[in-house]
């Protein structure tokens, strides 16, 4: 087993765009090498097989945690599919490869989509409000989200799309100079480079840069308690609270997930949840109590939890967008049920992104899109009534 390591809105100017914008084209995909996401039950297994490269090129690391087996196959121990690659495979997240008994991540320095984003927009509403964040990716993912907004990066090899040079040192350097006060790992799914995120977030500690993981939450407790040795803050996409939904719509399981924010909560690791409302898959309200009714059992009321609109997307671009309507019920059932920070999103300047004390319920923090014209604390405390507001406020962006 190893366990060592080593080594779009406020976009950046034209000298600080890296690589192409997560909305990117990819290039040269068929339908083989989308894989299947046509809404399988689960994905675990469905590896690339023969895919791999003769040998490592210079984007590669060896795997941060596997096993190896006599026969020289091997098995990726970051996620839940645990995929059992063979000589000459390519794993679920299309990242992973085992080559000559070996397993090799390919995408190590390669980010695919370098911004500036407010850190607002990952989202994350009580972490060092109108702050920047430097936010990467690299193709690649675990799920299978129908819905992905993402998909030509995601559901992508590394290789097939364009694609900059830029290992963990120069991203701590890129990110100073930009006057960033965060790293994020973004925009497609971080577990699949675990290897990459780590190192920068190493290094970032290092530093005095935050390190921010923006994810599916679909990875095991080993390599997430190494991870939480350096990264400040998290948000996790919990995507529904039923394990057939999560089966169909995006190729994993609940559980694990749950998992992730229990790990989260334990290692004092500040996160934020969000839903993305879904019609006819993620829009049940009792499945939104349930969930609730988890949330508040296992990880306390002060977690915000943001309900975002479902637009049209990928494979599901025949649903119409969630009624607003829907967000807004969602959100009174939330802050009903006693979590103490819900809110509406990809609805501009909606009431719901506001951020109000849970005590006297005053205006905190107003937000207009990614400005926040209004701001009422005093360090973690409400200006109004002295309560303790959960978030990392200690430093604000002017």
């Amino acid at each position: 087993m190893r366990t060592a390591i080593n080594r779009r809105e406020f976009l950046c100017s034209a000298a600080l765009i890296l690589a192409a914008p997560a909305s990117s084209v990819a290039f040269g995909l068929s339908d083989d090498n989308k894989g299947d996401i046509s809404g399988s039950d689960d994905i675990r297994g469905k590896i690339f097989k023969g895919d791999a490269p003769d040998k490592p090129w210079k984007w590669s690391h060896e795997g941060f945690l596997y096993t190896k087996s006599s026969d020289r196959k091997v098995v990726c121990g970051i996620c839940p599919h645990r995929c059992v690659l063979s000589p000459g495979d390519r794993s679920v997240c299309r990242s992973k490869v085992n080559i000559d008994g070996v397993l090799y991540s390919l995408a190590y320095g390669n980010p695919c989509s370098v911004n500036i984003d407010p850190i607002e927009k990952k989202p994350l509403f009580h972490f060092k409000p109108q702050t920047k964040s430097f936010s990467l990716a690299v193709a690649g993912c675990n799920f299978r989200c129908l819905n992905c907004q993402n998909w030509e990066i995601s559901q992508a090899k590394p290789g097939e799309v364009r694609q900059s040079e830029l290992f963990p040192e120069d991203v701590i350097k890129a990110a100073l100079k930009s006057g960033s006060e965060s790293i994020s790992c973004t925009y497609s799914e971080p577990v699949s480079y675990f290897e990459y995120m780590i190192d920068i977030a190493r290094l970032a500690k290092e530093n005095g840069l935050s390190s921010l993981w923006i994810s599916n939450g679909y990875i095991n407790r080993e390599p997430l308690t190494e991870l939480c040795r350096y990264i400040n803050g998290a948000n996790v996409n919990l995507k529904s609270f039923s394990d057939n939904v999560y089966r169909k719509l995006n190729g994993g399981r609940l559980e694990p997930v749950l998992n992730t924010f229990k790990t989260l909560n334990d290692r004092g690791i500040h996160f934020e949840m969000t839903n993305l409302v879904v019609p006819g898959y993620v829009d049940d309200p009792e499945m939104v109590k349930r969930m609730c009714g988890w949330i508040l059992a296992n990880l306390g009321p002060d977690h915000p939890l943001h309900f975002l609109r479902f637009f049209p997307q990928y494979k599901l671009d025949r649903l119409p967008p969630t009624p607003v309507s829907t967000l807004e019920n969602f959100r009174s059932l939330a802050m009903k049920e006693g979590i103490r920070y819900a809110y509406v999103g990809n609805v501009p300047n909606h009431e719901g992104m506001n951020t109000y004390c849970h005590n006297c319920k005053k205006l905190l923090i107003e937000r207009k899109g990614y400005l926040v014209p209004a701001y009422n604390l005093s360090g973690n405390r409400c200006k109004f009534c002295n309560t303790v507001i959960p978030g990392v406020w200690e430093k604000r962006g002017g």
